[in-house]
């Protein structure tokens, strides 16, 4: 039998699972999920959160991920290092520094079990006016974005944490959020392939096992699709960056591509393209969009060879990164927590910070 749900990231309703949604976990063979704000109380409410999600694994431990980026991005608060926001800790320039904050964040991440942050951002701050992204990104310029970009991917790396370049093609020269609306992006190929994604490029180079594939209308690569359910947006990221693993999808629930398709239609059509997961806040839709691509592949709109593909992808990562799962020992998790060099690194941002304001 075929699971498609091994291409899913579902995210989940409470602080703890529901009946529901271990039969959904365990019985889909679901590939991960991920957290937000309302899933959290408390360093030890997560690990054992990810214990509990964790013992309905199939073969391989799910991905457990979260926006955990800094300043204004992250979603757990109470207990963890509130690091600022990388623009600010980009203006210190020291490449060296993003590797420590990084690498502290991945230690805090993985005390708790989270194994995938869906960090670095790789979009340049192009539009002085785009809040949505705004000081999200490293700077404004590419060299500056590049080679933080490979100090974030290289200090999750070193706590064993898995990182997710995002939003290609770029999110940064862009007015609209796509959290509400689709943001037209109407640079050419050549800025395109010049500014807009060398970051990713230079992620693909540092070996990052996910890249987010962003909701974007972009005329120069596909004029009729957007870029989610686009296969021209897909083979571009492909071709220019040389990537060839994980490409993920950003929120499917998002008004950009929800507004356009239904939930069925949009999980099929982005697989189709070139995705290797969707990525769901809420259940429900990931329950429809589950059922939907279990659908296509009985009819056959599917084929089974792009769907095998995608399957070992994803299995090819987690037999890579993954051992085999040991429950966390809550009580010794605090040990990951309140590093002492962390706010050392904070002061010298905010202390960066107060002289550049005043």
């Amino acid at each position: 039998m075929d699971y498609p749900g091994t291409l899913i990231i579902t995210g989940i309703k409470s602080t703890s699972l529901s009946d529901e949604e271990k039969e959904f976990i365990k019985n889909e063979k679901i590939g991960g999920v991920i957290l937000f704000a309302h899933n959290f109380e408390s360093p030890a409410q997560i690990a054992e959160l990810v214990n509990s999600i964790q013992s309905l694994r199939d073969e391989w431990p799910l991905f457990i991920g979260v926006d955990h980026e800094g300043g204004r991005v992250m979603r757990f608060r109470s207990g963890f290092t509130q690091f600022p926001a990388m623009y600010d800790l980009a203006r210190l320039d020291s490449p060296k520094l993003t590797f420590e904050v990084h690498s502290h964040m991945g230690r805090e991440l993985a005390a708790c079990g989270v194994n995938l942050s869906f960090s670095p951002v790789c979009d340049i701050w192009t539009n002085k006016d785009n809040k949505v992204i705004g000081d999200r990104s490293f700077g404004h310029d590419v060299e500056t974005v590049e080679k933080h970009v490979s100090a974030a991917i290289r200090g999750l790396q070193n706590q064993n944490v898995l990182s997710c370049a995002k939003h290609f093609p770029g999110h940064g020269n862009t007015i609209k959020d796509s959290h509400f609306d689709l943001p037209i992006i109407k640079e050419s190929i050549e800025e395109l392939r010049q500014r807009e994604i060398q970051p990713f490029v230079k992620a693909s180079k540092s070996r990052t096992e996910f890249m987010m594939m962003a909701h974007l209308m972009i005329d120069a690569i596909d004029d009729k699709l957007i870029t989610t359910v686009s296969p021209k947006a897909y083979q571009f990221l492909r071709d220019e960056t040389k990537f060839t693993k994980i490409i993920c999808t950003d929120d499917m629930e998002m008004k950009a591509i929800a507004d356009r398709y239904s939930i069925e239609e949009a999980a099929f059509l982005a697989i189709d393209a070139g995705a290797d997961i969707l990525l769901y806040r809420f259940p429900e839709d990931a329950m429809r969009a589950t059922a939907s691509l279990r659908e296509a592949l009985k009819t056959k709109r599917l084929k089974k060879e792009k769907y095998l593909q995608k399957i070992n992808r994803v299995e090819e990562c987690k037999r890579e990164h993954f051992k085999e799962y040991k429950p966390i020992y809550v009580p010794k998790i605090t040990s990951a927590f309140n590093n002492p060099e962390a706010k050392k690194i904070i002061d010298l941002v905010n202390d960066k910070k107060s002289k550049v304001v005043g």
